[in-house]
């Protein structure tokens, strides 16, 4: 599942590198280099996901991610991103849904997404579909 993520870091290095991350986990990202930016992309187009720093000029991720909720409340995502380690409170209280440290690690970053992003679980089979699943899967 590919998902529509806008990046937001004033630092041009964290976003090729969160952007290379992204490619490989399968997903493409728009870019805002702060929060003012953010906001008017996203005024511009649907995100499902937005990955935000904390520390940028212009408007903070702190500002940016208050008006996101008070704008378009749980609609996108936001992961705060940031390098500041004892803010995670402030950054689920402002809004954020979950929170990475930096330097960021593809692995944790898969992980948020999964968590944030679950994948539905089929509910209903086609007559015989469980059985054939079970036994492709005991083949493995």
């Amino acid at each position: 599942m590919s998902l529509s993520i806008l990046l937001v870091d004033d630092c041009d290095m964290n976003r090729r590198v969160i952007s290379l991350m992204l490619r490989k986990l399968g997903h493409q990202a728009d870019m805002a280099e702060n929060g003012a930016e953010a906001i008017e992309a996203l005024e511009n187009r649907h995100y499902d996901l937005v990955l935000m720093d904390i520390e940028m000029p212009v408007m903070d991720g702190f500002e940016a991610t208050k008006i996101i909720r008070r704008r378009w409340h749980q609609n996108p995502k936001i992961i705060a991103v940031t390098a500041l380690t004892d803010c995670k409170d402030a950054c689920l209280e402002a809004g954020a849904d979950d929170f990475l440290g930096k330097p960021l690690r593809i692995e944790k970053l898969r992980d948020s997404i999964d968590y944030n992003f679950p994948i539905p679980l089929i509910t209903e089979f086609m007559p015989g579909e469980l059985e054939r699943t079970h036994s492709a899967m005991a083949d493995i």
